[in-house]
């Protein structure tokens, strides 16, 4: 059985703001498409979380696609995204705190205080901090995307946002099974590559030996499951 989400952590930082921010990253380890941000905005009076909220990789996508449209009335979702261009010409760790960046505007521009929040971060690592132009309060939690609900919420609407993005981009760019593997390196992916080279949607400096047209080597991420 997958471990549910709940909000013990959130109730002891409501303790000291109003608001709570849950973030979580997707998409960090493909090799075409934009890295993605979520986040979620919830206060103490949110109330109960969605009820079959969790982990978005213990997810199917059927079930990620029902519960974000529940995410997002329970609280205020963004979703922000660094380009591959970006990605290839800064690095991953500066790609995900620009597309963190964003996504906060964008939960400011909704109303959300951010500067007064607390941001509950998925991870060891505060990668979002660089990226911001005044600190605001954050906590780092391993696995936050698996025990806290805000964090699984923000999880849930940036991978089925992404994943969309994906299945467009997949008939723009035919050839890469995009569509089903959402930019990761699958053997239907790598095949794409190799028959057809890589598009302005393909992260340039993640392919590694190819000549011309033809075959790629992976960065370690970049075999990680969708």
């Amino acid at each position: 059985m997958p471990v549910l989400p709940t909000l013990e952590l959130e109730r002891t930082l409501w303790a000291g703001s109003e608001v709570v921010i849950g973030m979580d990253e997707v998409g960090r380890g493909a090799l075409a498409g934009p890295v993605s941000v979520g986040a979620l905005a919830l206060r103490a009076d949110c109330g109960e979380i969605p009820q079959h909220l969790r982990d978005s990789k213990a997810m199917t996508p059927l079930r990620r696609a029902a519960t974000a449209p529940l995410v997002r009335a329970w609280g205020v979702a963004a979703v922000g995204h660094a380009s591959p261009e970006e990605i290839d010409r800064l690095g991953i760790q500066v790609a995900l705190g620009i597309a963190g960046r964003r996504a906060l505007v964008l939960l400011h521009e909704a109303g959300v205080a951010v500067p007064a929040a607390t941001i509950l971060l998925d991870g060891s690592h505060d990668w979002l901090a660089p990226a911001l132009r005044a600190p605001v309060r954050t906590t780092l939690r391993v696995k936050a995307d698996r025990d806290c609900a805000s964090v699984s919420g923000a999880a849930c609407v940036a991978k089925v946002e992404r994943d969309a993005r994906m299945v467009e981009a997949d008939a723009l760019h035919p050839g890469f099974a995009w569509a089903s593997n959402k930019g990761y390196g699958s053997a239907a992916h790598l095949a794409g590559i190799a028959a057809l080279g890589p598009t302005p949607l393909h992260r340039r400096t993640w392919l590694r030996g190819t000549a011309g047209r033809g075959g790629a080597a992976l960065d370690a991420e970049a075999v990680a499951a969708p």
